[in-house]
């Protein structure tokens, strides 16, 4: 039988078989199967690092039988069989009900798969699956370096390997099967194995170094599609027919400038001359502007915005949440004064209209923000989700600005793109700094600005970790800190995970997004929430401050309601979930304590904890966690605490994260090109791939002469989990 990568599995390998790998690993074909990449590499006499393992993981071990026991069980009918193994190093009991291994003997090796569970204090499995390693395994288990695998209930790691050995043995060896994409001068260029030698070393190394050198090679094809992708977007993007929005003087721009009660940073100036430079061409711009919070992106959008507003266009501000979207709004339009009320009787006719519009207006309200936008009379449009809603036309889209993009699909920006009458001008803005290896992949197809000069007159935050378990009277002095500040004039934000009240699905933790997963742990309590803790702190060490709470539970005019009562400093304390956490500007806010703060990730810490020290005063931002400082958490929620520099963070972000959760979820799936590339690790590897893409590209006929590179970025484009390609 002919075997070729597109070769059905159930061909090779026989329909039971194949069927499971399909449902459970999304192995289809001989190709899926060959670029499946072992986890990690065991040897004879090494085990999994037993304190690496969390419970309710699914693991597989290498090791060796130590003892074996039977006994009747007590309290029911039949033999409960206990087997230790280990490798020397550590041990793991292995638990079977009514059922007794007979070739588990002392001294056999194997390798055992299960889920861990705990008895006692200590790790077990109960009723593993073993696969006993004996002569039948030959050559598999003289190599030295068994290879473990992703793997699932009914297709293990050994059947994974064992059906490579038959897929490598039924092509007749890979050099017939494999065909090279990577063009030789490049493999050459780079010290690159063949594609067919890195796979083969992948699945069947002799030693780590023949591991390393696969890695190496088969990361360059991920990298290099990757980059080929981006740049072929890029070079397109460059070529879509756009509308020209240059600077007219005496307009919109101006009166903004003569309007701001600062003067703009010197990083302010530069990107901003560099959006007014882009918005002239006919090209439409595609830029990510990206910064630390506070360091003033919003000014710098909306000058753009005034800008396009100058030319006759209309700019569309996407907001992730309604209270960041009404006080951008109510921003613009103190800014702008009567500028920003054309046709108003109090408005200046050469000005505009700031129109707001969220899912939560009344029918009457929503009809006519709808209709200022239809017929252009509102040059800047503010909103939601709704301003994707079908029936929201623009008459002249010139400029669409995204919030904070990692709040959106790639869908919801998309949707709002479509709707100019040719292809707006597109600005993404994010607070959380994005690594380069981040931004060559993820936004590898947009051109990118950063702000690191915060404005002048900013106090400055400082942050402490507050470990209540090891440190309990530390609370007890945060609370007295937040009301000494109060009773000096301030305003404080306490953050909780959880809303609180209830138990049902609607009281999960409210966006607590990023926090590394430490897997199901039943004895961990419910996060904190925002009503238990109003309570106990009105009552107790809060008690007589004047205290409300923020919640996504709210009706959009309440929660629109208790912002603007903080900001008049009717409020001393606001106890609210991350609802706060994107844009809430109240510059009288000093103290931030975050309850429960190793629920929340690295990014979101700092996010929430720009919400302080926004203007003249120094802030202070406290992390309560009940984790101790020598653990894991404890150790990032203390690198946050050191550090300011948004920069570090999002590296350490990049770190206490897995991939594909920074890759997002069109680039986590199988086939979408991104398996061994770690954006942590390979920085220079991605860059030269880019140069590379680059250059290839430039050539007369780009992948014309490169076939097999061709093939390789269709199938990544033509995968439905990488539309974000065409999108982002």
């Amino acid at each position: 039988m002919a075997v070729t990568l597109e070769t059905s599995l159930s061909r090779v390998l026989g329909p039971r078989t194949a069927t499971s790998m399909a449902e459970q690993l999304s192995l289809h074909t001989v190709r899926d199967l060959l670029r499946h990449y072992p986890r990690r590499y065991a040897r004879r006499g090494e085990m999994a690092r037993l304190d690496d393992l969390q419970v309710g993981d699914r693991v597989t071990i290498l090791a060796q039988v130590t003892s074996v026991s039977s006994r009747r069980m007590r309290q029911r009918h039949g033999t409960i069989t206990e087997v230790t193994v280990g490798d020397g190093a550590g041990t793991m009991k292995l638990v079977f009900f009514n059922h007794k291994h007979a070739k588990l003997e002392r001294g056999a090796w194997g390798l055992f798969a299960g889920t861990v569970g705990t008895y006692a204090g200590k790790l077990q499995f109960t009723h593993p699956d073993c696969h006993l390693l004996d002569d039948d395994d030959g050559d598999d288990w003289a190599r030295a370096l068994v290879p473990i695998y992703p793997a699932s209930k009914d297709v293990s790691s050994w059947v994974i390997q064992k059906s490579l050995k038959l897929l490598i043995g039924a092509g007749g060896g890979l050099g017939d099967l494999v065909v090279d994409p990577l063009p030789e001068d490049i493999r050459a260029r780079h010290g690159l194995l063949s594609l067919a030698a890195a796979l083969l070393d992948i699945h069947r190394p002799t030693t780590m170094d023949d591991v390393e050198h696969a890695a190496e090679r088969l990361k360059w094809d991920e990298a290099l599609t990757l980059q080929l992708t981006l740049a072929a977007r890029r070079r397109a993007a460059a070529l879509e027919p756009g509308t020209a929005r240059p600077r007219h003087s005496g307009g919109l721009l101006d009166a903004v400038d003569d309007a701001l009660p600062f003067d703009l940073t010197e990083g302010q100036r530069a990107v901003g001359e560099e959006l007014a430079a882009e918005l002239d061409r006919d090209q439409p711009m595609h830029r990510l502007l990206q910064g630390e919070v506070g360091s003033g992106k919003t000014v710098v959008a909306l000058r753009a915005m005034a800008q396009v507003v100058d030319a006759g266009g209309q700019a569309a501000l996407l907001a992730p949440t309604e209270v960041l979207a009404a006080q951008h709004a109510r921003g613009i339009r103190e800014l702008l004064g009567p500028l920003g009320r054309a046709g108003e009787l109090d408005g200046d006719p050469a000005g505009t209209r700031v129109t707001l519009l969220t899912g939560s207006l009344k029918a009457a309200a929503k009809r006519e923000a709808r209709a200022e936008v239809a017929e252009g009379r509102a040059g800047i449009v503010v909103g939601t989700h709704a301003l994707l809603q079908e029936g929201v036309d623009f008459a002249d889209l010139g400029l669409v600005v995204v919030d904070e993009q990692h709040r959106f699909g790639v869908e919801q920006r998309d949707a709002l793109r479509a709707k100019g009458n040719r292809p707006p001008h597109v600005l993404v803005m994010t607070a959380t700094p994005i690594p380069r290896t981040v931004a060559m992949t993820v936004y590898g197809d947009l051109e990118i600005s950063t702000l690191r000069q915060l404005p002048s007159g900013r106090g400055g935050v400082s942050s402490s970790v507050v470990p209540v378990v090891e440190k309990p009277g530390w609370l007890d002095r945060a609370w007295q800190r937040l009301r000494e500040e109060v009773a000096a004039g301030r305003q404080a934000y306490v953050v909780c995970p959880r809303i609180g009240d209830e138990t049902g699905a609607d009281d999960e933790p409210e966006d607590a997004d990023g926090a590394p997963d430490d897997g199901p742990r039943s004895d961990r309590r419910p996060p904190l929430a925002v009503l238990d803790i109003a309570e106990l702190l009105r009552s107790g060490p809060l008690a007589g401050l004047r205290l409300d709470v923020l919640h996504g539970r709210l009706t959009p005019e309440e929660k629109d309601a208790r912002m603007r009562a903080f900001a008049a400093r009717e409020i001393d304390v606001l106890v609210a979930t991350t609802v706060v956490e994107v844009g809430v500007d109240v510059p009288n806010a000093t103290v931030m304590v975050v309850m429960d703060a190793d629920r929340f990730g690295v990014s979101q810490l700092h996010q929430l904890r720009g919400r302080v020290a926004r203007g003249k005063h120094p802030g202070l931002c406290l992390l309560v966690t009940d984790a101790s400082t020598s653990s894991s958490t404890g150790r990032r929620l203390a690198a946050v605490a050191a550090t300011s520099d948004g920069f570090e963070l999002a590296r350490l972000d990049l770190e206490t994260r897995r991939e594909g959760d920074i890759l997002g979820a069109a680039q986590s799936g199988r086939r979408s090109g991104v398996r061994m590339l770690s954006l942590l690790e390979d920085e220079e590897l991605i860059a030269a791939a880019r140069a590379e893409a680059t250059a290839i590209l430039e050539t007369e006929r780009g992948l014309a002469d490169h076939p097999g590179l061709a093939a390789e970025v269709a199938r990544l484009a033509s995968d439905e989990r990488a539309e974000w390609l065409e999108k982002a």
